[in-house]
């Protein structure tokens, strides 16, 4: 055993994103790029060590190499411990053969030994598709304070939104009395955020319990809460009140990159106190052309912009040349614009090349359907050639 921690953090990364289509063909959802300089496990990583925790354990199953290269040892995070830090756990041989982990329970059951190594008190059980910061240390105060065998973390959303979550219901003290997946007439707007804080001891029970229903479907939501409710263990709510989106699929990936561009939504990731640490490549600096317009927009490291950019996030390595428009967007790293082409709500994956005169999406004003219209989307190193056209709300995953 190493030395004992207080908290361990399990990331669950190894989901196949089947939602984002193309942008999760050949990298799992974790390391989809976000915000022109980051990718999507940049934010629960930097939550971890923002509030004191060192030791994680990240989950993979799914298309795992590219995030496997890009956490590597941990330093861009301050993850590279001696005692501790990170460790990506894949799905492994055992004596009694080798098993894909078979839902969120099951990943964090077969990786029992890994958390015994530090014998913690508790667990944190976190998602790896969110963009948030938030300070687990005080979610972990509220566990201990409660005296609680679960605490989940809960959003309050609009009514009309709540059927598209798992929902608590609590009593005056936010203990959780009942439990609903995605109900239909919701009895209250309390929505899991899939964050969950565990007196290690307690979970351990019902993961090994859990594992032995063979009937069972392995699973958090479906599983290990309603056990741990039904059994009369103590289960509380913890309310939190700032920014958060679940990038599970296009449009939401759409919104929260565009989100980070609006001045009226909460997330700051200019905070000195709370950095959203990231690897990033080694680039010479962006050059702004003559010819470029740019408005409210990131531009990251190593881009060449010479056509206009309004509205948009492009990442590292892009080129926009001359003539080319960008607007409402997402360039993700290594991207072409050829000259005269226009980007309009869309996303261009890593190193894809638009060709000269190529129109990708469209403005929702310039559709007369409104039924055909959402973001389109270029999948990983596509070729778009000169003069093509891309209809909104289409997904390419191969040249066109």
């Amino acid at each position: 055993m190493f030395n004992k921690k207080e908290c361990v953090a399990m990331l669950l990364a190894g989901g196949q994103g089947s939602r984002l289509y193309a942008l999760t063909q050949t990298v799992a959802k974790p390391a989809v790029p976000f915000g022109a300089k980051y990718r999507i496990i940049d934010f629960p990583l930097s939550n971890c060590i923002n509030s004191g925790i060192d030791t994680v354990g990240v989950l993979t199953q799914y298309q795992p190499l590219v995030l496997n290269e890009y956490i590597g040892n941990g330093q861009p995070w301050d993850l590279d411990r001696i005692h501790g830090g990170v460790h990506v756990l894949p799905p492994y041989e055992k004596a009694s053969g080798a098993s894909w982990y078979s839902g969120t329970a099951n990943a964090i059951y077969q990786n029992i030994n890994f958390i015994e190594r530090y014998d913690p008190e508790y667990v944190v059980v976190l998602s790896g598709d969110h963009i948030y910061k938030m300070d687990y240390n005080k979610m972990l105060t509220y566990h201990k304070d409660k005296g609680a065998a679960a605490t989940i973390a809960v959003l309050d959303v609009p009514k009309e939104e709540a059927s598209r979550f798992g929902i608590m219901i609590t009593d005056a003290d936010d203990n959780i009395i009942d439990f609903e997946e995605k109900p239909k007439n919701p009895r209250s707007t309390l929505a899991s955020m899939g964050i969950y804080i565990f007196t290690w001891s307690k979970l351990k029970a019902y993961l090994i319990a859990n594992e032995n229903d063979k009937e069972a479907s392995k699973d958090f939501g479906k599983n290990i809460i309603p056990d741990m409710r039904a059994a009369g263990e103590k289960l509380v709510a913890w309310r939190f009140d700032g920014y958060w989106k679940d990038v599970g699929t296009i449009d939401s990936l759409w919104e929260a990159n565009m989100d980070l561009i609006n001045p009226n939504i909460p997330i700051d990731l200019y905070d000195p106190a709370w950095k959203i640490y990231s690897r990033n490549p080694v680039m010479p600096p962006q050059y702004i052309g003559k010819n470029a317009m740019v408005q409210n927009s990131m531009i990251t490291e190593g881009c060449s912009i010479d056509g206009s950019i309004e509205f948009s996030m492009i990442s590292d390595g892009v080129t926009v040349e001359e003539g080319a428009v960008i607007y409402d967007s997402i360039l993700m790293p290594g991207c072409v614009v050829k000259k005269g082409a226009k980007v309009e709500y869309s996303i261009v994956g890593e190193n894809s090349v638009i060709g000269e005169g190529a129109q990708i999406g469209a403005r929702p004003e310039n559709i007369t359907d409104k039924d055909t219209w959402g973001v389109a989307v270029v999948g990983h190193n596509i070729n778009i050639s000169s003069g093509a056209v891309v209809a909104p709300k289409a997904i390419i995953s191969e040249d066109m």
